[in-house]
């Protein structure tokens, strides 16, 4: 009786311990399966620039100041597959020490990982670039052209302005050109003048006439050769006075002086300037009227420094009429002034137009195209993807796998499509990047800064002085 009694004590003991043990296990691995859970739902945030700032939680860069971004959960620790290069403050990138610790203002240092990148590269996560925003262009070879557009102005030509001026002194005594902007024709009177000077050497040049006449009944001696002398000398003098032909002819004909004689225009124009009255008194040499002919203009236009390149004496131009839409006149550069305006700091050049029927007047402003030659073959790249600092050029050259270089390049021609002249720095083919480049160069020179306060100084070993010698040279 006792025997089964303890057998039964045994059995409940043994299910007891048996039923203890499974609710242990059980939970244990009901714990251990949320511990696992946890661990794979958290989610760490860190910076595509740099990859060495990682967080619990959102927020921005305290290096550059751009958005963290959750890292993959799938994605291995950074710091457990990376050689870690330096360590740097999180606050001043320009405090780099080669072991942990912490700055001048009590921050714990942070890591910074070698990414396998060339001296002077950067590398980017895809997650990051997309992120910028980044786009990138083929560097290729094409042939670049360019319009040089401007402002012209018509400008009288200077070969076909004229000047009358007074030879004499004397009087106004008749105007027949009484207003500017009239159109006079070569030989057309402008005035009457009367002078003293004339009427004498009118009276000379008949006393003359009557000389040679009363001697040409006679054989031809030394009187009548020289009665001939001194009528073509009295001829000469009127003549030099600026008296036509024909008034000249007229008082041999007629044997009578006139009192006043007319001066005539000396070639076809429009009456730009009037400086005489009628009775007004004129010196010898005093500017009467000023007269240009505007069958061909000037067209004088503006053109920048940087186009000066584009300039060529010969090349084809296209002269555009603000007033007309659509109407242009062919043109070409005829000048290229070899100086430059001093207010505008701009190049003149001067363009010839025909104006037969005067519809380019002085003054008027038109819209002016020079056609420049296009220069070939060369390497190009997109105008945006250039960085112009200080005195140089650079660019970003995408290398593949997140990889990026800049590159100091020397630019050439701009085309007006976008396209610039790469002299050097980048070959055909060649990636470059065409937008968000100033996030990657804001890296490139950090990391630049970075390797500069790396580099070991050079401390140069004290210099031993010789007591001896220094007695030596006091006493000498």
């Amino acid at each position: 009786m006792n025997s089964g009694r303890t057998k039964i004590v045994i059995v409940l003991l043994a299910l007891a311990v048996l039923v203890l043990g499974g609710v242990v296990f059980w939970q244990g691995r009901h714990a251990g399966h949320d511990h696992v859970a946890g661990d794979e739902a958290k989610v760490q945030y860190t910076c595509g620039m740099h990859p060495f700032i990682i967080q619990d939680e959102p927020g921005l860069c305290p290096i550059c100041g751009m958005r963290l971004t959750p890292m993959r959960a799938d994605a291995p620790s950074a710091p457990a597959e990376r050689r870690i290069r330096h360590w740097v403050s999180p606050m001043d990138p320009t405090y780099v020490r080669d072991e942990p610790g912490q700055d001048y203002m009590g921050h714990d240092l942070v890591p910074v990982y070698v990414d396998g990148a060339a001296p002077g590269q950067i590398v980017i996560d895809p997650v990051t670039i997309q992120n910028l925003g980044l786009r990138t262009e083929i560097a290729q070879v094409r042939d670049i052209a360019r319009t040089v557009r401007t402002v012209g102005r018509i400008d009288y030509d200077e070969a076909r302005q004229y000047s009358v001026n007074s030879k004499i002194e004397g009087w106004i005594e008749k105007l027949h050109v009484r207003e500017t902007g009239r159109q006079v024709r070569r030989g057309e009177p402008l005035l009457e003048i009367y002078s003293p000077e004339l009427v004498a050497a009118q009276q000379e040049f008949l006393l003359a006439v009557r000389n040679r006449n009363n001697l040409s009944g006679q054989s031809r001696n030394g009187f009548a050769a020289g009665a001939d002398r001194l009528m073509e000398a009295a001829r000469t003098r009127l003549r030099y006075w600026d008296i036509s032909e024909e008034q000249i002819a007229r008082i041999e004909r007629t044997g009578e002086v006139q009192k006043t004689m007319t001066l005539h225009a000396p070639a076809s124009g429009v009456v730009t300037e009037r400086m005489v009255f009628e009775g007004m008194a004129v010196m010898g040499g005093m500017e009467l009227f000023r007269l240009a002919d505007l069958s061909r203009v000037w067209v004088i236009a503006e053109i920048y420094e940087f186009d000066l390149p584009w300039l060529r004496e010969g090349q084809r131009a296209t002269v555009e009429l603000p007033y007309a839409p659509g109407v242009s006149l062919p043109a070409r550069v005829d000048f290229i002034y070899p100086y430059l305006e001093g207010m505008t700091r701009t190049q003149r050049v001067r363009l010839e137009l025909d104006n037969p029927r005067r519809e380019l007047r002085p003054e008027m402003f038109v819209n002016v195209r020079l056609e420049a030659a296009a220069k070939e073959g060369v390497v190009a790249v997109p105008v945006n993807a250039v960085l112009y600092s200080g005195t140089g050029q650079r660019v970003f050259v995408h290398l593949g796998d997140g990889r990026f270089e800049p590159r100091s390049i020397q630019v050439g021609l701009q085309s007006e499509d976008g396209w610039i002249e790469v002299v050097s720095g980048v070959r055909e083919g060649e990636i470059v990047v065409t937008s968000a480049q100033f996030m990657l160069d804001s890296e490139s020179r950090l990391q630049e800064a970075v390797q500069k306060m790396l580099q070991p100084r050079v401390h140069e070993p004290p210099q031993v002085h010789d007591d001896h010698d220094d007695l030596d040279d006091l006493f000498n």
